[in-house]
């Protein structure tokens, strides 16, 4: 038996196979069609929020999101090491240069005291990211970016169902981009969504991922992005038990907390907690590897979420590198959460961990 860091969600096979029988009587599989459309109905009134597209994937989500707001070749956008390769490499893809701002030790996420000096006139917007779903200072973050006219786009890949003081994490911004992917809390086996404060934004995106094409005649630059109703399918059907999802995940969480709160340090939490992770920090990175070893070797598999720091890798040409976010990447660990993981296996963790 193998107990990974993650083991995706699936619905029931025979609601599944409802959804694919709408599928066939009409004969839609992609193009916007109407299992895509009730998704993103479903989502943006299970959310609280208005103007989400459905897309292929997070990462094509980010990409999109930086041609809406006219970021061009050479300009430079504020970002955050501890993250994903996404974060980053999406930047370096579209041939914009990351400049990594460190972390808050606590909460992970960007420090915000940090971002002025790094502005300069080549910067054109900032990428937080709400690291593990936990929401970054994103009253700070909007505050800096009126001040210095700045585009706001958050990474939420992690962050589904994340509120701020009542007010959905997805309301902040010009644009968030979030993660659809198996692995995550809501999925649709492969798919992203971008929500956009803009409902001009919205309409804009939604010809961009279509290739351009506006009533058919092509308008604009584009690129195909667009998700298929076989993925839209297994969305519903997820959405369905997002109740169910949450309090599982959710006891999971805190029975890991309780038998390991005294022994490790955590992440500090400025939003409501999704239980989408369960990071763990150790002293130091060699006794995180013994342990991880031992995991291994009793077909445990966490997992390094977020390794290594993003500013140290070859082909980001970074011209300094954050030394709270090497720390942090080089002794956190993410213990196994899922629907399904069962106390004795937790066990198995906690049992490894405090040995």
């Amino acid at each position: 038996m193998y107990i990974n860091v993650n083991k995706p969600y699936l619905p029931n096979k025979n609601k599944y196979y409802k959804y694919l029988d709408k599928i066939w009587d009409s004969n839609y599989l992609t193009n916007f069609g109407p299992l895509s459309q009730e998704l993103e109905h479903r989502l943006c009134k299970y959310l609280n929020i208005n103007n989400l597209l459905f897309v292929s994937n997070g990462t094509l989500a980010l990409q999109i999101a930086y041609k809406i707001l006219g970021l061009r070749a050479g300009d430079s956008v504020i970002t955050t090491p501890f993250s994903f390769v996404a974060t980053t490499s999406t930047l370096i893809w579209e041939k914009l240069n990351p400049i990594f701002c460190d972390i808050n030790s606590e909460t992970f996420c960007i420090d915000t005291n940090k971002i002025k000096n790094l502005i300069t006139p080549q910067v054109r917007a900032i990428l937080p990211v709400h690291v593990f779903g936990n929401a970054c200072d994103v009253e700070k973050l909007e505050q800096i970016a009126k001040e210095n006219n700045l585009k706001l786009i958050y990474d939420a890949a992690h962050a589904f169902g994340v509120k701020y003081k009542n007010k959905s994490i997805f309301e902040y911004g010009d644009i968030s981009t979030i993660s659809f992917h198996a692995t995550k809390l809501f999925h649709t086996i492969e798919g992203g969504g971008i929500i956009f404060r803009d409902k001009n934004m919205y309409d804009e995106a939604k010809a961009i991922i279509n290739f351009g094409l506006k009533n058919g005649d092509v308008e604009s630059l584009g690129i195909n992005a667009k998700n298929s109703e076989f993925n839209a399918a297994m969305g519903l059907c997820v959405l369905d038990d997002m109740e169910f999802i949450m309090q599982d995940r959710e006891e999971v969480w805190e029975y890991y907390y309780k038998h390991l709160k005294n022994y490790f340090s955590f992440q500090k939490l400025t939003s409501n907690n999704n239980f989408h992770y369960f990071p763990v920090l150790f002293d130091n990175e060699e006794n995180m590897m013994k342990k991880v070893a031992i995991l291994n070797q009793n077909n445990i598999f966490p997992r390094r979420y977020f390794y290594p720091s993003l500013d140290t890798l070859d082909y980001c040409k970074a011209k300094k590198y954050c030394p709270i976010s090497f720390n942090i990447a080089s002794r956190i660990l993410c213990l196994p959460i899922y629907v399904g993981l069962s106390r004795k296996e937790q066990n198995e963790v906690i049992k490894i961990l405090l040995d």
